[in-house]
């Protein structure tokens, strides 16, 4: 299978007054097109910081990032944008939906930035697969975090992704509105095709991925394949 998204060497450094923390030290992995892959450590291990050089949202002090056959260090900051809009979806532990706008606005707006003509039609059928078709004109004030949950899933797949980053899309709720998500975000996951990279502290979760990478103090720990249930 070909790989979509491929990490060589890759190296973090922030500077805070005169000293530097690595937060991130010689990372090499690569993810298949169409796996299910999860990154988990401890508090502080480097996961997040990986999932924001992984999507291009920041940049490796050393090292490279090929995401959807793109070497990220050849892009400038407007053409990994294009590249995120185009091939790209995001799921994370606090909803980040827009306050001021419905279920179906919140869906709905991205694809309308793109030009989608259909994209309220479109939505709408998301939101149906979510559960939510009688929610749509709901604020995320007036819905739970299950469903502000679910209506960021629906948008995450809006533009159908080629891969989509979850950051612990499970922190916020509680263990049966977890269990629902994580189910719908598996369902349309494998309905779409779609590749899926979760970070996350809870290994139950990561034993139902194909694959796990485990990061302890910015270093990989073990790079493993689950096995098949």
């Amino acid at each position: 299978m070909p790989k979509i998204l491929k990490i060589t060497g890759l190296e973090k450094t922030y500077t805070s007054g005169n000293k530097q923390l690595t937060v991130l030290h010689d990372i090499f992995f690569e993810v298949e097109q169409g796996q299910t892959f999860s990154i988990v450590g401890p508090s502080g291990s480097g996961k997040t910081t990986l999932l924001g050089l992984c999507a291009g949202l920041d940049q490796p002090n050393a090292g490279r990032v090929e995401l959807c056959g793109q070497d990220l260090n050849d892009l400038n900051e407007d053409q990994r944008a294009q590249l995120r809009n185009k091939e790209v979806g995001f799921i994370f532990q606090n909803f980040q939906l827009l306050p001021t706008l419905t279920a179906l606005e919140n869906v709905s707006v991205p694809l309308e930035l793109q030009g989608n003509k259909d994209a309220v039609k479109k939505s709408k059928v998301l939101l149906e697969k979510v559960g939510l078709g009688d929610r749509v004109h709901h604020y995320p004030s007036q819905l739970s975090g299950g469903e502000q949950q679910r209506v960021a899933l629906a948008r995450a797949f809006a533009n159908a992704p080629s891969i989509l980053f979850a950051d612990e899309p499970t922190g916020n709720l509680d263990d049966d509105t977890g269990e629902k998500v994580i189910q719908l975000l598996f369902d349309l996951n494998k309905e779409n095709g779609t590749t899926l990279v979760i970070i996350t502290h809870d290994l139950e979760l990561a034993n139902r991925t194909q694959q796990i990478l485990r990061l302890k103090g910015g270093k990989i720990v073990t790079n493993q394949l689950t096995p098949v249930l």
